[in-house]
């Protein structure tokens, strides 16, 4: 039987598709790449460079190249990297748990391992309830391992692939690959890739998505810094209603956290809203609303302290008033 998605989370798929297929794509389209043997960026068709060529012939000065360097060079890393930054300090780390290409890839095996073997990581102590948020049952089958062997192989063959393609001219790494005749360097990059890949894939994605990626690591901090960020928040005034659910929400957390506790123990959430999507499930079923949903401002600052505000205790009811 096939895991339900809510509506949320079928709009989160076709993103992380897009953006999956964007990623693959944009080298052959020329979008982005880096070109090692022309030794310099390919942006939207056009030769991207420093700019310093000139400098270095004698035909310019050095202001011209310092110029050439800011406008070229620096700026364009500070332009993006500050919005990714701000967008992660007001928002969290919405580009991990919606665009980026690698938390996409270990969410489809977390949901193989999980028909697989009731896990979503080999890593996991216990096997997840085979009750589901929306009442059926998942049973674990084992089959299951066949398809998340080759997913794993799969991927890694085909991030390696890409990767490759991002340093060297897309259209002869595809036509040394279709006619067999890939160079020594080409096949080593592309094995050692994918085998890298695959136990990256296989037995550590959630540990490089935590403490290896330097994008997602950024994103944390700097959503930390705002206590007003958009978080999950979990409405503490009907708490009790958790007493007749299996943990849908942690079991949910494709990064392995818990929701219900404090923002700093949920350091890096990707805001993939997979806990809010399986408590509303829950609460559906009884005809209420998810005691989960995310919040900002005011209300952020809450799950960063643990304390209901004043306005909070005079019983604003429905509003996230605390975590546990």
């Amino acid at each position: 039987m096939s895991i339900p998605r809510t509506s949320l989370q079928q709009k989160r798929a076709w993103f992380q598709m897009g953006f999956f297929i964007l990623f693959v794509i944009a080298p052959p389209l020329d979008l982005f790449r880096l070109d090692l043997n022309l030794g310099h960026f390919i942006l939207f068709g056009f030769h991207w460079t420093l700019g310093i060529d000139a400098f270095i012939a004698g035909e310019a000065s050095s202001l011209d190249a310092a110029i050439n360097l800011i406008i070229r060079g620096f700026f364009p890393i500070l332009l993006i990297g500050g919005l990714l930054i701000w967008s992660a300090w007001r928002w969290g780390r919405l580009y991990c748990g919606w665009l980026c290409p690698h938390f996409s890839v270990v969410e489809v095996i977390n949901r193989l391992m999980l028909r697989a073997s009731g896990k979503p990581s080999i890593w996991e102590r216990k096997t997840l309830p085979e009750k589901q948020p929306d009442g059926s049952k998942l049973k674990p089958d084992p089959v299951y391992w066949i398809p998340t062997a080759v997913a794993i192989i799969g991927f890694a063959f085909l991030w390696a692939l890409t990767l490759l393609t991002y340093l060297l001219p897309p259209g002869e790494i595809y036509s040394n690959l279709f006619t067999g005749n890939l160079t020594r360097n080409q096949s080593i990059f592309l094995g050692v890739g994918t085998l890298l890949l695959s136990i990256e894939f296989g037995f550590a994605r959630h540990l490089f998505c935590r403490f290896g990626c330097a994008v997602g690591l950024f994103q944390s901090l700097a959503w930390m810094a705002n206590d007003k960020a958009m978080v999950v928040g979990f409405d503490i005034q009907r708490a009790t209603d958790c007493n007749s659910c299996n943990n849908a929400c942690d079991n949910a957390c494709p990064m392995r956290l818990r929701p219900r506790t404090l923002k700093r123990k949920m350091f890096t959430c990707t805001e993939c809203g997979e806990c809010i999507s399986a408590c509303t499930k829950v609460e559906d079923r009884d005809h209420k609303q998810s005691l989960l949903r995310w919040v900002e401002g005011e209300d952020a600052k809450v799950v960063v302290t643990g304390r209901s505000s004043d306005s909070q205790r005079e019983g604003q009811a429905g509003k996230p008033a605390g975590r546990r």
